[in-house]
């Protein structure tokens, strides 16, 4: 009598953490099989005292982490801007989120806003809303919403999925690689 195979399923929690709104997406993994659980957006407000909206970032991923159980997080790495302080704020919003995930010791991956884009639609520099239209498709979503942070921290999560399968080297230099793999010398 075969032995049937078990299929793992996976939950993985995307994440565009921002200072005024923060996108999430979630999107369960069960063999090849992608689908969308959950996307939204974390409105911060423009105004307010900066450290209010970090607890209020810690705390809905907090809520999220509890109410979908995700195995991991993958989060939007800050692209490298001219404004300084704005830096500062989104390394803080990305360190809140971080914390939450840490604190529940799941694992946490970051991608470069050019992977992402890269993973999603084979192109490095799309616009928000090309990365938008693709997972329209992806996921059969029948319109773009409003706030694209959802849509981005969707694509994170996506682009997670996708990387996963490929094993990144331990080797710390060139011989260490050739160590590593000697079946692609010849």
């Amino acid at each position: 009598m075969p032995v049937a195979k078990v299929v793992q399923e996976k939950i993985i929690l995307g994440l565009d953490p921002g200072t005024n709104v923060t996108g999430y997406g979630i999107i369960c993994v069960t063999g090849n099989r992608v689908t969308l659980v959950q996307f939204g957006v974390i409105q911060l407000g423009k105004s307010g005292e900066h450290a209010l909206k970090l607890k209020k970032i810690f705390d809905k991923v907090i809520t999220l982490i509890e109410e979908f159980h995700p195995d991991e997080i993958a989060l939007e790495a800050p692209f490298f801007g001219k404004n300084v302080q704005s830096m500062l704020k989104l390394g803080r919003a990305q360190g809140v989120a971080m914390s939450a995930a840490l604190s529940h010791e799941i694992p946490i991956t970051e991608y470069a806003p050019k992977k992402v884009k890269q993973s999603v639609t084979g192109n490095g520099n799309a616009s928000k809303e090309q990365v938008a239209r693709m997972l329209m498709q992806v996921f059969q979503l029948k319109e773009i919403p409003k706030l694209l942070d959802a849509t981005d921290a969707l694509a994170v999560a996506l682009c997670h999925h996708f990387q996963k399968g490929q094993t990144k080297s331990k080797a710390k230099s060139w011989e260490g690689f050739l160590k590593e793999n000697p079946g692609r010398i010849k």
